[in-house]
């Protein structure tokens, strides 16, 4: 074992984690929100993450191809993208609550769960059938921006790009915007009314439709913002691109406590740091014998073990109470 190699990669190491982690938390954020309100898992959520990135992605071809993107400020596209895609996305998630979940509502759990795995099918191929006819290809690249690819060095051991830099702000910038709304105004006091008790909350004079389409469409477009996110740092999108984070982001919900919206965000950051530990450590620890191929394999053998111990995750599970 070559200890002074794990020591000096251990920085760069945890700082990939992060990255990794606070984009779990952001599409980790859908599944919490909308299982705090309803105590159901919308399934359909990575597709909504992956609209939210070819939105972005289409804004820049069209940028690109115009000749206008290089003139324009990065951190403006950005602003852009992240707008449009929080936009399209929450809409879609409006729309998806709308006409597959709210006529099930109140039926078995088991109907809208096979609802939502069918309209997530559903979008899977409605992106690849409109990105096949409007550029005869499902598999984009997120056009480059000069800016976001430079890399400085932040120590002697750690060296990080702007982009990565952007998505960890951008994730803590809406973490906290989102902690504050729920929070800290009316919309979020009447929003946790409903989670508490929808009959009540309704003869209180919430709008119980009103708060749960609100609810998707904050998680949708928190979901739009993530996918934007995920193409700048990744690059490479195509319609099946969300299952893998997306099922990673419920892991990482159900890991912080299922419905705990501060739980999203440390269930998120602690499958980061695992995988990218296990990404990095398991060759040098085991001479080669086993790679990063196995870091979905530690990580999950971890998180079982958690939950072992703590079933309702690291935070606990949103539990509503009954008089």
């Amino acid at each position: 074992m070559d200890l002074p190699l794990l020591i000096s990669i251990f920085p760069q190491v945890l700082t990939d984690g992060l990255i990794l982690g606070f984009m779990y938390a952001l599409i980790a954020l859908g599944y919490t929100m909308v299982y705090g309100v309803l105590e159901f898992i919308n399934f359909a959520h990575s597709e909504i993450f992956v609209t939210g990135a070819f939105v972005g992605v289409e804004i820049l071809l069209a940028l690109k191809a115009r000749g206008t993107l290089d003139l324009l400020s990065p951190f403006l596209v950005l602003i852009v993208l992240l707008v449009a895609a929080m936009a399209v996305s929450g809409l879609l998630a409006v729309t998806v609550e709308r006409v597959a979940y709210r006529p099930l509502r109140g039926k078995p759990r088991l109907i809208p769960f096979i609802s939502a795995i069918g309209v997530s099918f559903f979008l899977q191929d409605a992106i690849r059938l409109f990105e096949s006819i409007w550029r005869n290809s499902f598999n984009l690249v997120y056009p480059t921006m000069d800016l976001f690819n430079q890399r400085f060095t932040l120590t002697e051991t750690i060296d990080i790009s702007v982009k990565s830099v952007v998505v960890i702000v951008a994730a803590l910038l809406m973490l906290w915007a989102l902690h504050l709304l729920v929070n800290r105004t009316k919309i979020g006091k009447a929003m946790r009314a409903v989670a508490e008790d929808q009959a009540t909350a309704s003869l209180m004079g919430i709008n119980v439709n009103r708060m749960i389409s609100l609810t998707f469409l904050i998680g949708g477009a928190m979901g739009g913002a993530a996918g934007v996110l995920f193409g700048i740092q990744y690059s490479l999108i195509n319609p099946y691109t969300g299952f893998i984070p997306g099922l990673k982001a419920f892991t990482a919900a159900v890991l912080g406590g299922i419905g705990n919206i501060p739980g999203a965000m440390v269930g998120g950051l602690v499958l980061g740091l695992l995988e990218a530990f296990a990404a990095s450590y398991f060759s040098l620890l085991t001479h080669g014998a086993f790679g990063a191929e196995y870091k979905d394999i530690f990580a999950f053998s971890v998180l079982i073990l958690i939950l072992i111990f703590r079933p309702k995750g690291l935070l606990g599970e949103v539990v509503r109470e009954r008089a």
